[in-house]
């Protein structure tokens, strides 16, 4: 038996984790392994996700970035040892010295060092205050600065820095971007898209000086920073830096062993990734490819990865270039560059759509022959996973260029844009077109997921995974294939046909329906997919209290505990007030509450009070006293109806020809808790000037000096849109029970988490069949869905009263299982105008609830 060779890897980020795994996927079968693999990784903890490392911020905890699969070390026998770098390599003897004194030999040395964060050398660029962005512990100190800083600054208005900026202005903190160049993301986007992205990122508050560099850090008497003064004579008040100014390869090692390095730093490695020693090979960022170039970017550094593992395997891959392309949302700014971005080829031509009022920017740089080069997308990258690969495949345009840019309102293609086979629809793992489709025809993949896992196209960055699922379902089409319309892994049925089984089979559980209409082979435990969305069936067919028996477990978040979430862990609450029509006596109980309770108070854009705010615990005892006034759960928590608007109507106002009041309150009292695919919103106006605001609603009615005017499938959400006319004239019988039927048909055919406004647009004949099938009964089922709408209305109770009588229901509602009416220490808020709000990362917040018991031992409660 040959004895396993022994190979040292130094370095254990990104790249280094895919050439671990590249590697031992070469490696021939057989008992004993061909590598025995030594690690040494000088970060504190296991290779992890730093292209979305700014997800921390908000939420994305270490062991989710975590790129090292569980028991992927002891599986291949991988010896890693964190926090010990290495200092030296001895290339005669053929060994690496680590900081701790270990000596460890090798047959294979694998360098992956990355690089460093460069820092331009101004006076005071060391002080406290300080900071690099590249490392979760840099992360760290960072948020640890911003929690008595006054202002940030970031230096670098590149990717990095740019993310940077986004962070510090998270946590509240005014923030400058400093730009040496005349445009933000310079290498990335030309002039024009570089105007847009600073006006973008402007409007949300950051303050950007481009054509400016760093000059000093000023500092205090303390020695901590305290202003930034530019080299255009600006000073800025900041005592928060962060250095985002590029980086550079770490090649000290192969420096000191005597290995080749470029003139501006990188270890001189050929097309197999393999140094002027044999024995040595680098990849990632610290290696000068083949073709000269220090790439920055993980799909280049995958690659070499990939290369690596070959040359070690006795393979034949080589590297000797990679695309640059790159998708990414700054800020909340959507950014793309692929290909030849800049034209810089001769005889290149560009082709420019730009719409400064929406903020959109594209251009696509074409060549002589009609083929795309590159291009700059900013504002809108829908476009980006055909375009990119378009640009890399050289092949000419089929479609007219300007067609590319122009929105779908303006002229957008009439049909798909043919990409070759050889197209490379995933550059982070080189996967092409011709690859995915053998996938499909050869491997038997049918969905996303399978191709990730046969492919590993989509694991990287994730910026092609929409157009795999194109090719996927146009391969399976073209094959004759039907596609997968199911609502999950679990049910190969939409949501519609989930809802006609339970209708039709009066299936109460959720057990039972996955039992006897699962996917095969998924098992019985659905997904959050799935599980919310059988709930919401169930309950819309009224199916009993959502938190009785097995439904409890399908709810979502706001559902389990009738109250929606806010942002710092509290809940806020929100009593249904019909029509926002109130009583004194009401309007007194609700302050007295929010008085007692120490609660935000604001009202709604639906004519409600919206009391922010309180803990888990503390949800019944306010429960329990809006109830005993009068009030009832307003629904906002859950996919149903929120509320009915409306203006005063003939009742006060002169303009007004009907009762808008009234009728709102009819309205919103019939259809109250009526769950449905999505929230439901509505607006009931008394005359034509439309103060109710009725036609930006699910459903909405203008009154008429002979009836009711009825508008249905608008809203005001993400993307606006005005309702149409239904009917005319509808006196209030007819107007109720056509209400009725719209929304018993939208609640029986619309897709999971489906606004009215899409699902109109989607039905086939439109707003016509819709007439034809609640007004005509054209289908035959307006018995059926007057009778679910009948028994709604006969079996409704409010979520909240039964709650209360229910002590079952009523043990969720504590912070801690083991303590219970102890508060949660984690929601901490801060004062603000009179009245609280959620404490920010970098303030000191406390409590406003009663002191943890001493002494008592927390359990966090699963919900």
């Amino acid at each position: 038996m040959t004895a396993a060779r022994r190979l040292v890897l130094v370095g254990h980020g990104m790249v280094g984790q895919r050439f671990l795994e590249a590697l031992f996927e070469q490696a021939p079968a057989g008992p004993a392994p061909q590598w025995q693999v030594t690690v040494l990784a000088e970060e504190p903890r296991p290779a992890y996700d730093r292209v979305h490392l700014s997800s921390w911020f908000t939420g994305t905890s270490a062991e989710e970035l975590s790129l090292c699969p569980d028991g992927f070390l002891e599986k291949y026998g991988i010896e890693l040892h964190l926090g010990d770098r290495a200092t030296a390599v001895d290339r005669a003897a053929r060994t690496v010295t680590t900081a701790s004194g270990r000596e460890l030999p090798y047959d294979a040395l694998v360098l992956a060092t990355g690089s460093y964060p460069f820092v331009p050398p101004v006076p005071g660029h060391d002080a406290p205050g300080c900071h690099v962005y590249r490392t979760i512990e840099d992360l760290e100190g960072i948020r640890d600065a911003a929690a008595t800083a006054g202002a940030g600054a970031v230096i670098g208005g590149g990717l990095l820095g740019l993310e940077a900026a986004g962070a510090l202005k998270a946590m509240g903190l005014p923030t400058h971007v400093v730009e040496f160049a005349p445009r933000l993301m310079a290498l990335q986007v030309d002039d024009g898209g570089g105007a847009v992205l600073r006006r973008r990122i402007e409007d949300l508050g950051v303050t950007v000086h481009t054509g400016a560099g760093a000059q000093c850090v000023e500092t205090g008497a303390d020695g901590t920073a305290r202003a930034l003064t530019l080299s255009d004579g600006t000073e800025l008040p900041t005592d928060l830096v962060i250095f985002a100014a590029g980086v550079r390869p770490r090649d000290d090692l192969a420096r000191a062993c005597g290995l080749p390095v470029g003139e501006r730093g990188g270890i001189v490695v050929d097309e197999h990734c393999r140094t002027a020693d044999p024995a040595v090979l680098a990849i990632g960022e610290c290696a000068l490819a083949a073709d000269g170039r220090v790439y920055g970017l993980v799909a280049p550094g995958y690659a070499m990865a990939e290369t690596a593992a070959q040359a070690l395997s006795e393979g034949d891959g080589s590297f000797t270039g990679a695309d640059t392309s790159t998708k990414l949302k700054l800020l909340g700014v959507d950014v793309a560059s692929f290909g030849d971005a800049h034209g810089a080829a001769e005889g290149a031509l560009d082709v420019t759509y730009s719409n400064s009022r929406d903020g959109v920017y594209k251009k696509l740089v074409i060549g002589a022959d009609g083929a795309l080069l590159g291009g700059v997308l900013v504002g809108d990258t829908e476009a980006y996973g055909i375009l990119r690969p378009l640009a890399l495949s050289g092949t000419p345009l089929t479609a007219p260029p300007e067609q590319l840019v122009l929105p779908a309102s303006a002229g957008a293609p009439a049909g798909p844009v043919t990409l070759p086979d050889d197209a490379v629809v995933c550059s982070c793992h080189h996967v092409t077109k011709g690859a995915v489709r053998s996938a499909v025809n050869d491997k038997g993949c049918t969905s996303v997921p399978e191709i990730k896992q046969c492919t590993r196209a989509g694991t990287g960055c994730g910026s092609c995974v929409k157009l795999l699922g194109t090719l996927v379902t146009d391969e399976l089409a073209a094959a004759g294939v039907e596609t997968a319309r199911g609502l999950c892994a679990h049910f190969e049925h939409t949501r519609a046909e989930l809802y006609e089984i339970i209708r039709v089979k009066g299936i109460d559980t959720f057990a039972r329906l996955i039992d006897e209409h699962g996917a095969a082979g998924t098992g019985p435990e659905g997904c959050d997919v799935c599980k919310p969305a059988v709930g919401s069936i169930l309950a819309s067919l009224g199916n009993g209290h959502i938190l009785d028996g097995e439904q409890a477990a399908l709810q979502d978040t706001n559902d389990h505990f009738l109250a929606n979430l806010q942002r710092n862990g509290s809940y806020s609450v929100v009593p249904r007030v019909p029509g926002g029509e109130i009583t004194p006596a009401g309007l007194i109980t609700i302050g007295e509450i929010a008085r007692d309770y120490g609660l935000y108070t604001k009202i709604t854009g639906g004519q409600r009070i919206d009391l922010f705010g309180a803990t888990v615990d503390q949800l019944p005892g306010i429960w329990r006293r809006l109830v005993d006034a009068g009030f009832e759960s307003g629904h906002a928590y859950g996919k149903a109806l929120r509320t009915v608007k409306s203006c005063v109507g003939e009742t006060w106002c002169r303009y007004g020809v009907q009762d808008s009041v009234g009728l709102a309150i009819e309205l919103e009292l019939r259809y109250r808790g009526l769950r449905a695919p999505h929230k439901l919103k509505s607006a009931v106006s008394g005359c034509a000037r439309e103060c109710a605001e009725a036609q930006s609603k699910d459903f909405g009615v203008i009154a008429t000096s002979t009836g009711w005017n009825l508008y249905v499938g608008g809203n005001g959400g993400m993307t606006p849109r005005h309702a149409d006319l239904l009917a005319s004239d509808l006196d209030r019988p007819a107007l109720i029970r056509t209400i009725d039927r719209f929304l018993m048909f939208y609640i029986r055919t619309a897709d999971r988490l489906e606004r009215t406004a899409p699902w109109l647009e989607r039905l086939d004949g439109g707003l016509d069949h819709l007439r034809a099938v609640v007004m005509d009964d054209s289908l035959g089922i307006c018995a059926d869905l007057d009778a679910l709408m009948a028994r709604h209305t006969a079996t409704y109770e409010d979520e909240w009263a039964a709650t209360l009588a229910d002590p079952v229901r009523l043990r969720r509602f504590a912070s801690f299982a083991n303590a219970p009416g102890t508060p949660d220490p984690t929601v901490r808020f801060v004062p603000e105008r009179g009245q609280i709000r959620p404490a920010l990362p970098h303030e000191d917040g406390q409590v406003l609830t009663a002191p943890l018991i001493a002494g008592a031992q927390l359990e966090v409660r699963a919900g």
